[in-house]
């Protein structure tokens, strides 16, 4: 359900959890540390900080990227990042806060996101997901995803990528399903 945040004019989804509220919407600047402390630690663990708040702050800028997080009393406990082109998506990093997982924020992220891809018209997404990452395999199969690719030390040649596609139902018609790119 759509609701309006306290914040200027963005929209915000709503939605309750057991233990509080949280919202989703734009990232701002001042939230571009956070969420390179919560990539790095729940993301990158094992591997070197490449998502670097100076990472985050510049993909907030590249208007060709959406920054969004989710919030719970103005602290961020989940974030994602998504660049766009003309034919698809990529989801470069989703994460949720490790005392905050299995409330569906991250479901809530990535239907905030694909509900901006329909209105541009983008049906595919592409992501990616250490191939020893489990948990977030079966969560993006759960999610309609596909893994159609594995690419040998894919991240800082230390671990296995699984490459996964979703294609979108996007005005009623649903579009091929096929390998992306």
């Amino acid at each position: 359900m759509l609701a309006s945040g306290a914040h200027t004019s963005f929209t915000y989804y709503k939605t309750s959890l057991m233990i509080a509220d949280y919202d989703i919407g734009l990232a701002v600047p001042g939230e571009a540390a956070a969420i390179a402390r919560l990539s790095r630690d729940i993301v990158e663990y094992g591997m070197t900080w490449g998502w670097t708040p100076r990472r985050v702050l510049a993909r907030h800028f590249d208007r060709s990227t959406n920054v969004v997080v989710a919030r719970s009393s103005g602290i961020v406990i989940g974030f994602a990042l998504m660049e766009y082109s003309d034919d698809y998506a990529h989801l470069l990093l989703l994460g949720v806060a490790p005392n905050c997982q299995r409330r569906g924020i991250a479901s809530a992220l990535l239907a905030w996101l694909e509900a901006t891809l329909r209105v541009a018209g983008i049906v595919r997404i592409l992501a990616e997901v250490r191939e020893t990452n489990e948990g977030a395999r079966a969560f993006y199969q759960s999610r309609g995803f596909e893994e159609y690719a594995l690419t040998p030390g894919y991240y800082q040649k230390i671990e296995n990528a699984v490459h996964l596609s979703k294609v979108l139902n996007v005005g009623g018609a649903s579009f091929g399903q096929g390998n992306a790119q």
